[in-house]
This record gives structure tokens, C-alpha cells and sequence, in this order.
């Protein structure tokens, strides 16, 4: 992969999901609390254009673009508590009560907004789709009738699922909505686990849905019903694995699932996270056949920050799909690409590891480390990386 340009997204180097559409990208942030729009038409000089503010006290680092319109996710930021994760845990272990966190609206802001894009430049909202709890992490949208959410409702122990019916995409309705047995704690349910149960997000393709449930693995969910999904399959490999499953790619011409489990800390402080590959032919019983192999061009492990993966690139329609090539970030290892033709034995084709920006350099937060987090691919083999810390960077896959 052949380095291209670099933003710093207009000195809001931290990011997260990024979508592009028609030469302009919109990227989530984590701290600078809103979307940037940036230029990417002439990819060796990328121009930011816009920024579109969140409420201050919440997050949109996370959103999905289709043709004229883009949905983001906006949640209350567990960042600005003291021990945030701990102190949400706290709180929705008995189910979630958003009172505890302020006034839904105007300490903070938790729904889906729709903006439209037609105007790449200057979106506009043009709806909002408020939530009765703090709000939704993650989304998968690909332009038809339906989006699929992760949110954090009252009375429930963490994200479950929900289905947004968007035929009138100025008036966003809920209309279905899917959970682990025991995370309805306010219907009476309860826990057996300790540990973390919570819908990162799911990638669906077509009457299925793909769920990674973090610590509680992955789910397949039928949702030919939308207002009734029905449970196909449960897999958790945590325990032995160390769980933090986060994204789940369906390969249906070839009955396979790609599954990570994010690395959540640095080496010396948790096992080593891998990138699943599962045959689905029966799927009601998905069986893991191998891993992609695991970034060996130097010594990560050493080279401070998170080792490990992180994001799928999720085979949007329109831009670079494939069943056979496979594009991961994993932090500190920068984007990888994966052959997948033998899917029993995954090859590493090639990489592009980022420079070390001014922008990390100088984050207090990020101490310096390089940490890719989400990728996406054009059709032409472009490929965007995001960094929590360390702005945009743009390379060409030559293949």
C-alpha cells in the first residue's frame, strides 16, 4: 500500500469511523465531539470543509453514509466520568436509569441524527431520532429501508439491539429490537456472567443479522421479521479467548464469517486478540476453521500502544467488495490486507503502517503511539485510516 496523503482534519487529529461519498469524507470523533467533513477529491492533499458539533457532554464516533443521506450515532461520553466504563457497569448492571446521568436533550444527547448530504459541503439535519436511554454506539446502514443499532436503553444491562425503519427518513422509527437472555434486567432477567454482555455492533446481509456481543462472543439473528428477530445461532469463545468481540464481516457467496475480537490494552496487559474465520454453511452451527495470521513485519508487541484488531472493513455496496481480500486495522500494526482464497489457511498480502504525525506526537492521551482504528476502502483500492489520536491518513492498494 502506497502512502498518499495525510490530514489533521482540520486539528481534530482523534477519529473513528469514517465514511466517504463523492470525493468528501465524514469522520466520528472521539474527543473533539462531532463529524468532520473533509475534501478528498485530490487524495494527496486533503481540504477540511466543515465540522458538525455534538452536544458536549456525548459522542458521535461512529456513522454510516448512503448516496444523499448520513445517519450518526450520538451517545452520553462515559469519558467525561471519572472511571466512566466502571461507572456505566455500575449503573446498568440492575438496568439501566439514565436519570442518573442528567437530562436527556440537554446535559446530553442520545438517538440517531439523519443528516442530509446532498450538499457534501454543508449537510444538514434533517431528523433525530431521540432514545430512552443514552443513546447508540454503532450502526450499520447500506441505503435500504432498515438500520441496525447498538443502544444503551433503560433497563437494560448494556447495548442491545434495535431496528430503525427509515422509510421516511425524516421521521426514524424503531420498530424491532433483540437481546441476550438477562440483559432485560427491569423485565425481571438477570446476568450469569460477570463479564461485559454488550452488542458492539451488527453487520447484516440480508435477512441476517451478524452480531459481536464483546465479551459474550457472536450471534447470528434472523430478521426477515423486523419487528421480531429470532435467535439462528450463539457462539462465545471467551473464556479461553480473551473475548471483546467487536466486528463480524459475512462472506455469504462462500459461506464464511469473519469475527475480531478487539484488543483492548496494551501487550503485557492482556493475551494476544485474533481475527476469526467461520464456516457458516449450517448456520446454526458456525465452526471456526482458522485465524489471519497474526502482523509479524516487526516487533509490535514492543512498540507501545495497543497491538492487535480492531475494525472490519464491512464490504459497503458501491465501494471495494470482495470475499477473498480482507482489510483490518490493528492499532498499532496500522490497515492489513488478508488473502483469503484458501480460507483455512489465511496469507498476509500486504500493509501500511503510518507515519508518526505531529498530531500523536503530541497527544497527551495517546503518548505517541500509533493507533489505526477504522479503514475504508474505495473501489479503486483507496484506502482512509483513521487514529484515535493521529489524524487521516490515505494510501493506494496496488494489487
Amino acid at each position: 500500500m502506497k502512502f498518499l496523503g495525510y490530514s489533521d482534519q482540520g486539528g481534530r487529529p482523534d477519529g473513528c469511523q469514517i465514511m466517504v461519498e463523492n470525493g468528501v469524507a465524514y469522520v466520528g470523533h472521539l474527543f473533539s465531539k462531532g463529524v468532520s467533513v473533509i475534501d478528498v477529491s485530490n487524495p494527496q492533499a486533503p481540504r477540511p470543509l466543515n465540522f458538525l458539533p455534538v452536544n458536549p457532554a456525548s459522542w458521535s464516533i461512529h456513522l454510516q453514509t448512503h448516496g444523499d443521506l448520513m445517519l450518526v450515532a450520538e451517545e452520553f461520553d462515559l469519558s467525561t466520568l471519572p472511571d466512566g466504563e466502571a461507572k456505566m457497569r455500575q449503573y446498568t448492571r440492575q438496568g439501566l436509569d439514565s436519570r442518573a446521568f442528567g437530562r436527556r436533550g440537554e446535559d446530553y444527547s442520545a438517538g440517531l441524527r439523519v443528516y442530509d448530504i446532498s450538499d457534501a459541503a454543508n449537510p444538514k439535519s434533517i431528523a433525530f431520532m431521540e432514545v430512552d436511554g443514552l443513546g447508540l454506539h454503532r450502526l450499520w446502514w447500506d441505503g435500504g429501508r432498515y438500520a441496525y443499532a447498538s443502544a444503551l436503553l433503560d433497563g437494560y444491562t448494556d447495548h442491545i439491539l434495535i431496528i430503525i425503519d427509515l422509510d421516511k427518513p425524516s421521521k426514524p422509527v424503531e420498530v424491532g429490537r433483540w437481546w441476550l437472555p438477562g440483559m432485560w434486567a427491569a423485565g425481571g432477567e438477570a446476568l450469569q456472567t460477570n463479564s461485559r454482555v454488550a452488542l458492539h455492533h451488527a453487520v447484516v446481509s440480508g435477512d441476517t443479522a451478524y452480531g459481536s456481543w464483546r465479551d459474550a462472543g457472536i450471534t447470528l439473528l434472523d430478521v426477515g421479521d423486523r419487528q421480531n428477530p429470532g435467535l439462528i445461532a450463539h457462539r462465545n469463545w471467551s473464556p479461553p479467548f480473551g473475548g471483546a468481540t467487536h466486528s463480524a464481516l459475512p462472506l455469504p457467496d462462500r459461506n464464511l464469517l469473519i469475527v475480531a475480537d478487539e484488543a483492548r490494552d496494551e501487550p503485557s496487559r492482556e493475551q494476544m486478540k485474533h481475527t476469526f474465520v467461520l464456516d457458516i454453511r449450517h448456520p446454526g452451527n458456525p465452526a471456526t476453521i482458522a485465524t489471519l495470521p497474526t502482523p509479524s513485519d516487526q516487533n509490535y508487541l514492543t512498540k507501545g500502544g495497543q497491538f492487535g484488531p480492531h475494525n472490519l472493513w464491512e464490504n459497503r455496496p458501491g465501494k471495494f467488495v470482495s470475499s477473498s481480500i480482507i482489510f483490518a486495522t490493528y492499532q498499532n500494526a496500522g490497515v492489513r490486507a488478508f488473502d483469503l482464497s484458501n480460507p483455512f489457511r489465511p496469507e498476509e498480502l500486504g500493509f501500511f503502517v503510518p507515519g508518526q504525525s505531529a498530531a500523536s506526537r503530541k497527544s497527551e492521551a495517546g503518548k505517541g503511539t500509533l493507533h489505526s482504528v477504522d479503514a475504508f476502502v474505495d473501489a479503486d483500492g483507496r484506502v482512509y485510516v483513521t487514529d484515535f489520536f493521529g489524524g487521516l491518513h490515505i494510501a493506494q492498494c496496488e494489487f
